[in-house]
């Protein structure tokens, strides 16, 4: 028995109450399970994050609740951690020693659609940062979990989170771009800007575009900045994770133009990895060009065989939580995210 129920975020709690008074939140018998998948947001603010927490729990056991974020669904966000822990020749450089900076990007070409009612209440901010954003970068930064199962998985990226500096307003004045997109073209076809669009009120401060540097306080990350982007109406549909690495500690060819090595996850649209370094261009003077290698996940493996959502779903009737959410970890991603939209 399955049922799906497609609602506003804020009818969640009723219907879980609701679930747990007609006993449907307990197993049938001795060898069946429940188990609910909540669809995000999950809460707006911390404070409403932590009352949907209670009462959840209030009715279904921890292990019992599945939060979803279909990012996490993606075989090469999923790749992130088989690309650390599963070869020998990444994870000595992934530290404050090798890595420069980190920039994390997930943009969209198109705007709020039909959806500017919804929008409005919602923002770049809790739409973004909050679920999708702060999920690639505790994958990032993650530290190597002492076994490949949900709980240590989640304990290792709740350290990151919890490792992440707290915004205050003078970080904020240096550290967080907002803003809107405005009218323009998209090919030849004129877009309205944000504050035109249907729903949307014709003075919103309602952020479409967010930018964010981030700083981790830990022994592996301290004084590497972390870049966080996420905007709609960009110039590509593109999510990618960029990690950019020192140069070498002594440039005999810094009169060459090197660029720095960068090695890219690109995880929409087109799924795959690259690294790029430089080498010598052919010819008898000492020219140096800067070259990639690719990996594609569809010239690799073909096309994939089902989406995000349902590699989740999947997970969940196998009564795997390792690419779900638990509650202190949404917890954590609030707290980050409130002092900002509080200012």
């Amino acid at each position: 028995f399955r049922s799906y129920l497609s609602t506003p975020p804020e009818v969640y709690e009723d219907i879980i109450e609701q679930i747990g008074k007609a006993g449907l939140n307990k197993p049938a018998t001795p060898n069946s399970w429940v188990r609910i998948i909540i669809e995000k947001p999950f809460g707006r603010d911390l404070a409403s994050a932590k009352e949907l927490n209670q009462k959840v729990l209030q009715v279904f056991e921890e292990k019992q609740i599945y939060r979803i974020d279909h990012y996490l669904g993606k075989d090469t966000v999923q790749n992130l951690l088989v690309l650390r822990f599963g070869n020998g020749i990444f994870e000595p450089l992934w530290n404050r020693n090798y890595v420069d900076h980190v920039q994390i990007t997930a943009g969209e070409t198109l705007g709020v659609e039909r959806r500017g009612g919804f929008y409005e209440t919602t923002g770049a901010l809790r739409d973004m940062i909050q679920s999708h954003v702060l999920q690639l970068t505790s994958l990032v930064a993650v530290e190597p979990p002492a076994a490949f199962d949900a709980n240590s998985v989640r304990n290792e990226k709740l350290k990151v989170l919890q490792s992440i500096r707290p915004f205050n307003i003078d970080m904020m004045a240096q550290s967080v771009v907002r803003g809107q997109y405005g009218a323009g073209k998209i090919g030849d076809k004129d877009v309205p800007g944000y504050r035109h669009e249907q729903g949307v009120a014709a003075n919103s401060h309602t952020e479409t575009f967010v930018a964010a540097k981030v700083l981790i306080d830990n022994w592996r990350w301290a004084g590497v900045p972390f870049y966080l982007r996420t905007g709609k109406r960009l110039a590509k549909r593109s999510t990618e994770i960029v990690i950019e690495f020192r140069n070498a500690p002594h440039m005999v060819f810094r009169d060459k133009g090197i660029e720095p090595n960068r090695l890219i996850l690109n995880i929409q649209p087109d799924e795959g990895i690259s690294i790029s370094f430089g080498a010598k261009r052919p010819g008898t003077e000492m020219n140096i060009g800067n070259v990639t290698m690719k990996f594609s996940y569809q010239e690799g493996f073909g096309e994939p065989t089902r989406s995000a959502y349902a590699t989740l779903v999947n997970d969940c009737l196998r009564g795997d939580a390792t690419l779900f959410d638990r509650g202190d970890n949404v917890e954590a991603a609030w707290s980050l995210v409130d002092p900002i939209l509080e200012v």
